[in-house]
């Protein structure tokens, strides 16, 4: 259990700097406190809803795995690199896929109302 403790822990507190210094991730976290009351007014459904909520969290988990590598690739090389520029552009595109799956699923439940 203490485990789990500390590792919910170093995940707030990843959390928490990739909010202070990302404003993607500040966006993310927005769409997800807003989520909840536009899914209510999307859908009846429950299924639906989580269906949207589960949605946005993983639109927030791919930008914190690509804030991840960004940070890293930064502290390997502040110089611009080709392989740099392809392991950050990689990420960002990642990062667009998943918004467009959620651009989707929103869409598809607006519709399917």
């Amino acid at each position: 259990m203490i485990r789990l403790w500390r590792a919910f822990f170093h995940s707030r507190d990843g959390l928490f700097a990739a909010a202070r210094s990302e404003a993607a991730v500040r966006l993310e976290i927005a769409m997800l406190i807003l989520g909840p009351p536009a899914a209510l007014l999307v859908t009846p459904d429950w299924a639906w809803r989580a269906l949207l909520m589960a949605s946005l969290l993983m639109l927030l988990a791919v930008e914190l795995l690509n804030t991840g590598l960004e940070k890293i690739c930064d502290h390997v090389t502040p110089e611009r690199h080709p392989h740099i520029k392809f392991v950050k552009d990689v990420g960002s595109a990642a990062v667009l896929v998943t918004a467009l799956a959620v651009a989707l699923v929103w869409i598809a439940a607006f519709l399917a109302r």
